[in-house]
């Protein structure tokens, strides 16, 4: 099974980006799992995307993503003391992004690798816990030259279907050492409308068959969970 090779320390944009040969790797654990199968019309891993278990503990969520009958799985779960489980090789297509859009592409799963975080959505994500995601996706970014904007929630694939990493996730954290796309500023000249946000938001990647209310709402959790309320100029910033 292909290994995970992230890089110690923090990469600021700024930095020139790793290479596969010289990202070390972290210590992994083997539960395979049965759920996979090839990646279609030979595609390549582009996306990652990342999840929550929404489950009671790491154990209970490794027991399903590798149970035949529940046919879901991710390449990797990591736990909240940081343990990275390897469940899917990279090569292989994982079970974990469902029907979904991104950039206006489908098929998501023949697309990424899909990384499960142990928490339920109701608490932040531990340190330990985000220090091994950033680890682990700097080598598989290195590996499959994933750019930072190819780093999405399945949220952003799925608006009005999933919310997850959800709103407790630190998207800032991981924008800082470019690991993830950082939201533009907001124009001063838009038009504040419904048409006018869908515009923005399919060109930043949000091209799912989605409501305006999902769109929004898939928006705000990704750039700024913070915020309610009615469609603002601030939304824009995607």
């Amino acid at each position: 099974m292909a290994m995970a090779m992230p890089a110690n320390g923090i990469r600021h944009r700024s930095d020139s980006p790793p290479t596969a040969s010289t990202v070390p790797t972290p210590a992994l654990r083997q539960v395979p799992s049965p759920n996979y199968g090839p990646r279609r019309d030979g595609l390549r891993p582009r996306l990652i995307v990342l999840h929550y278990t929404a489950m009671r503990s790491a154990v209970a969520a490794i027991e399903r993503l590798c149970d035949a009958k529940a046919e879901v799985s991710a390449h990797y779960l990591i736990d909240a003391g940081g343990q990275i489980t390897q469940l899917v090789a990279e090569e292989a297509r994982a079970w974990h992004a469902g029907d979904g859009e991104w950039q206006g592409l489908d098929d998501i799963n023949s697309r990424s690798i899909g990384i499960e975080l142990d928490n339920r959505g109701t608490h932040p994500f531990c340190e330990p816990q985000m220090v091994a995601l950033e680890d682990l996706m700097r080598g598989i970014m290195a590996r499959w030259n994933i750019s930072a904007d190819g780093v999405i929630g399945h949220s952003d694939a799925a608006p009005g279907r999933k919310v997850d990493p959800g709103a407790r996730f630190d998207w800032a954290r991981l924008a800082h050492q470019g690991l993830a796309r950082a939201p533009t500023k907001a124009p001063h000249d838009v038009t504040l409308s419904e048409e006018a946000f869908l515009q923005a938001a399919q060109a930043a990647g949000f091209t799912a068959d989605a409501s305006f209310e999902a769109i929004l709402h898939a928006t705000r959790l990704r750039f700024a969970p913070w915020r309610q309320g009615p469609l603002c100029i601030e939304d824009f910033a995607l």
